[in-house]
């Protein structure tokens, strides 16, 4: 059965690009959630995070795995945004929409925390879901329309250079994560 869900993890192009090389993904989709106010856009988008609707087939991959895939290409450390963005847009969340998903959500955090590859707990924020707003065409699939810009922006920002050390903490701890 095909599904969604939509998790927040800083720049939404580094998300939908990272997200995209997961597991049986359809597609996947920048735009905003959590806010109060309707049709946000980039330049207003005030109480919304910018985040991604991943839609995939659950009998190829599940929650969880996409979840676990997820956490493995942000920090879910930082309380202040994602490397070069700061801000309550750039804060990182997994938006569930039902009491299983925020189960499994809560596991995948848990068992996160427990595996100490980093030294301090998640604060990954787990939320119900809210309605998700498509981001304007620009912003969708960046990192294939702007290979160059955006490969300067991941480095940049730090976020290559930090997903890279996560795998390289995983592989030396032989941390790896349940099924």
């Amino acid at each position: 059965m095909i599904k969604t869900l939509i998790l927040a993890g800083g720049c939404f192009w580094c998300v939908e690009h990272d997200m995209r090389e997961a597991e049986s993904v359809v597609t996947v989709t920048s735009g905003y959630s959590g806010g109060e106010i309707t049709s946000p856009t980039y330049e207003d988008h005030k109480g919304h995070r910018e985040v991604i609707e991943v839609t995939y087939d659950d009998e190829m991959t599940s929650y969880k795995k996409l979840l676990q895939h997820f956490i493995d290409h942000i920090d879910p450390t930082d309380a202040g945004g994602q490397f070069g963005d700061r801000g309550d847009s750039y804060k990182s969340a997994i938006y569930y929409e039902s009491d299983e998903e925020k189960i499994t959500a809560e596991g995948v955090i848990k068992e996160l925390n427990d595996s100490y590859v980093y030294d301090t707990p998640s604060v990954v924020d787990i939320l119900p879901r809210k309605s998700f707003y498509k981001a304007e065409e620009y912003h969708q699939d960046y990192a294939e329309k702007n290979p160059l810009r955006y490969g300067m922006y991941r480095q940049g920002s730090g976020r290559e250079a930090f997903v890279n050390k996560t795998c390289q903490i995983r592989e030396e701890k032989n941390i790896v994560w349940s099924r």
